[in-house]
């Protein structure tokens, strides 16, 4: 079965990315295409960068940072036994929840202090005679 090839604009406009992004993707370790043409200067992404992308992707939107990332998915392409890597994504996962519950408590609080700030300048409002906003 024959891999599937892609240039670099292919995938930036599959995943809506620059291209610029991707070659700092492939600077970072997570992407290693094949070169062609003159010099070498022409990318050829195979069918493994691409799910290294999308993977790439998907773990940014979860929070991990690209590091984590890479070492994930380098991990799962790892020949050894896949415990050690559900544990590892776990830790990730974990670590990022928290992360994102402390955000969320820290908008909450935030929401609320507006919330009392905004009753008390309607209150004063209303003492001066002015109609609600």
């Amino acid at each position: 079965m024959a891999s599937h090839q892609y240039t670099i604009r292919e995938l930036a406009k599959e995943f809506d990315l620059t291209t610029r992004a991707i070659r700092f993707y492939e600077d970072m370790g997570l992407l290693n295409p094949s070169r062609e043409g003159p010099a070498g200067r022409i990318r050829v992404y195979s069918s493994r960068d691409r799910t290294r992308l999308k993977l790439t992707l998907r773990a940014k939107r979860l929070g991990l940072s690209l590091t984590e990332a890479k070492d994930l998915i380098d991990m799962y392409e790892s020949p050894r036994d896949t415990a050690p890597q559900l544990r590892r994504f776990l830790q990730v996962i974990q670590q990022n929840k928290l992360k994102l519950l402390e955000q969320m408590a820290d908008l909450q609080s935030n929401l609320d202090e507006l919330k009392v700030h905004e009753k008390e300048a309607l209150a004063l409002l209303q003492a001066l005679g002015e109609r609600e906003l």
